[in-house]
């Protein structure tokens, strides 16, 4: 009878060591089971749909901090909780954010806000320069371009920056953004002067640049772009002043391109050596900056027997042979004038 009593002693202190060991199992293994829950659920939110309803841009500046970016990802309304990022961005190591403009789809979640701002793919921005503007209407229009940075120190000659629609990101600098437009203008000129008509009357790609500078303030329809070169060209051959009005506008204005007045008769016999009304063949340098179309004329003009055009009031021109022919448009264009009021007499 004592060996039994021993025996069911000893058994019971080893049953409740057992019960506690149970109880011990299932609070670690709820433990485990609640943090795993917690660690789903938190991964469901990185992922979850954000609060944005539409397409939104960011602009991050350089050397922000995380902290930094988060708050103001969550002012734009692109995460609803900035510390919810922070957390993203410490489960989700990867390459660090970068700076710039970057755009937000609607509904991103957190996960993607960070693939944005890790790849550097920045919101590309569009500065346009219409053709014919002066270099110095183009670098107004590169001072007020948003986002773009930093001094002009150089201004580019007359007629070196290619008129065109240029991309860029927020924080590029206004001289990297010169500068491409020089070097676009120097390779439309290159392959412009390689496909020249061999005829042409110019004796290189310096000169093909000013008249086509010519023939861009001249017209605006581009049908009429390889008449007009082809005008210039007989001139040019015969030893004729080209007698062109917007080279009589650039030197009355001194450059701007706008004289916000018509020609005067006294512009006209101003002893300047942009007025190709007193000056034979070219004048010393371009007075705007051609297009890629007007370069092309300038090289490879019209055939033509004209020597004369004139406006017709519709925004083209009358083209003639003689002087004669040329008179009657030109008073024809007088009295277009007059009907309007743009001439007195």
């Amino acid at each position: 009878m004592e060996a039994e009593a021993g025996a069911t002693a000893e058994v019971r202190p080893r049953r409740r060591g057992l019960r506690a060991l149970t109880v011990v199992l299932v609070l670690v293994l709820a433990i485990g089971a609640a943090g795993f829950g917690a660690w789903q659920w938190t991964l469901g939110r990185l992922d979850a749909a954000g609060p944005l309803a539409s397409e939104t841009a960011v602009i991050i500046p350089r050397g922000a901090s995380s902290g930094t970016i988060a708050e103001r990802l969550e002012q734009a309304g692109v995460v609803k909780d900035a510390r919810l990022f922070m957390l993203g961005l410490a489960l989700d190591q990867g390459p660090a954010l970068r700076a710039g403009e970057f755009a937000f789809p609607a509904q991103a979640s957190i996960r993607q806000a960070i693939g944005i701002l890790r790849s550097g793919r920045t919101v590309q921005r569009r500065l346009t320069v219409p053709e014919g503007l002066t270099v110095a209407q183009i670098i107004t229009v590169i001072e007020q371009a948003e986002g773009l940075t930093g001094p002009i120190e150089t201004v580019p000659a007359e007629g070196t920056m290619l008129p065109e629609t240029w991309a860029y990101s927020w924080g590029d600098t206004r001289a990297s953004v010169i500068r491409r437009m020089a070097e676009g203008m120097e390779r439309a000129l290159a392959e412009a002067w390689a496909a020249r008509d061999p005829s042409v009357p110019l004796a290189n790609p310096r000169e093909a640049l000013i008249l086509a500078s010519i023939i861009e303030k001249e017209t605006g329809v581009a049908e009429e772009r390889g008449r007009v070169a082809g005008v210039f060209a007989n001139r040019l051959r015969r030893g004729m002043p080209l007698q062109s009005d917007p080279t009589v506008v650039y030197a009355a204005s001194g450059g701007a391109g706008e004289l916000g007045r018509p020609i005067s008769r006294a512009d006209l016999d101003a002893d300047h050596p942009m007025n190709t009304y007193r000056i034979r063949g070219l004048p010393p340098q371009p007075i705007a900056s051609p297009g890629r179309a007007s370069l092309m004329a300038a090289v490879r003009p019209a055939e033509t027997d004209a020597l004369y055009f004139v406006a017709d009031g519709t925004g083209g021109h009358v083209f003639s042979r003689t002087l004669e022919e040329h008179n009657r448009a030109v008073a024809r264009w007088r009295q277009i004038e007059r009907e309007r009021g743009l001439r007195q007499n």
